[in-house]
């Protein structure tokens, strides 16, 4: 049976719509600053962020006068970016688009983006393509994402089991954050493709607030726990995840303290 792929990219649409965004996006601030330290924007290159989201990369890399293009599939997103970059007072472009048929031209920016964005596109090298797409000869693409092992991609591995098994030749945003699969995306492209690990520490009162608070604001949370306490399987879902949280948990005095692994990759490409 073909995938609908519309149908899925809907469903992302109410996924990311669900719960509070711009929230969760406060917590991986650290990393959008690793991404933009990798990516050097200067002033008056144009740049895109795809799958931009509430703006985290987007906005301080037009601080730093580059020309950005924020896109994201999620209207409600854009609509909170477009209100941070207005108090924020930078100009950024934002479009509404798919980052697996990107509106622009061919080579169109100097430096391409994407903060644990692009990885949810369902189609790999087919969204990997549009980076490299829209990438200018010598232009630099940085993407970062999740590696399986780390926290968060322990997080979705558990969560995931609660759910109805995805289609098998579908690929998981987790394949992102794995060297051997993010080099085969963009080596066809002909770049230049460096990786590195790095992690964001996730901090709350306990493990147990921790996941409360990613239960109200995380939009996947905000839909599991939709589906499953209908069903009876909230309380299960709770425990796996909170017995993660506690065997990550690096805080010796009761709060909640965890490393979340992430790979960066930089793809340069060629001049």
């Amino acid at each position: 049976m073909a995938i609908d792929f519309e149908g899925f990219k809907q469903g992302q649409r109410s996924t990311w719509s669900a719960g509070e965004y711009a929230d969760v996006a406060s917590t991986i601030e650290e990393a959008a600053r690793a991404l933009l330290e990798r990516l050097s924007p200067r002033p008056g290159e144009a740049m895109l962020d795809v799958a931009t989201g509430t703006g985290n990369v987007a906005i301080p890399a037009a601080g730093m006068g580059a020309k950005v293009t924020g896109l994201d599939l999620t209207p409600k997103l854009l609509e909170i970016a477009r209100g941070r970059a207005e108090r924020a007072g930078v100009t950024v472009s934002w479009v509404e688009g798919d980052a697996e048929a990107l509106p622009f031209p061919d080579g169109s920016f100097d430096r391409v983006s994407s903060c644990f964005g692009v990885i949810f596109a369902p189609r790999h090298p087919l969204a990997a393509a549009e980076l490299a797409r829209v990438a200018r000869p010598g232009a630099t693409i940085a993407v970062t994402a999740w590696t399986p092992e780390g926290l968060t991609g322990q997080f979705f591995k558990t969560a995931a089991a609660f759910a109805p098994p995805p289609p098998p030749e579908l690929e998981t945003p987790l394949q992102w954050g794995e060297e051997e699969h993010v080099r085969s995306l963009f080596e066809p492209a002909g770049a230049d493709v460096a990786c590195e690990r790095r992690t964001v520490t996730f901090t709350h009162d306990s493990p147990e607030s921790w996941f409360e608070y990613q239960a109200r604001t995380l939009g996947p949370m905000v839909m599991a726990r939709a589906a499953l306490e209908p069903q009876g399987r909230w309380e299960e879902c709770r425990g796996e995840l909170l017995a993660l949280y506690r065997e990550r948990n690096e805080s010796p005095q009761g709060a909640f303290s965890a490393s979340a692994e992430y790979l960066l990759t930089v793809a340069q490409m060629p001049a």
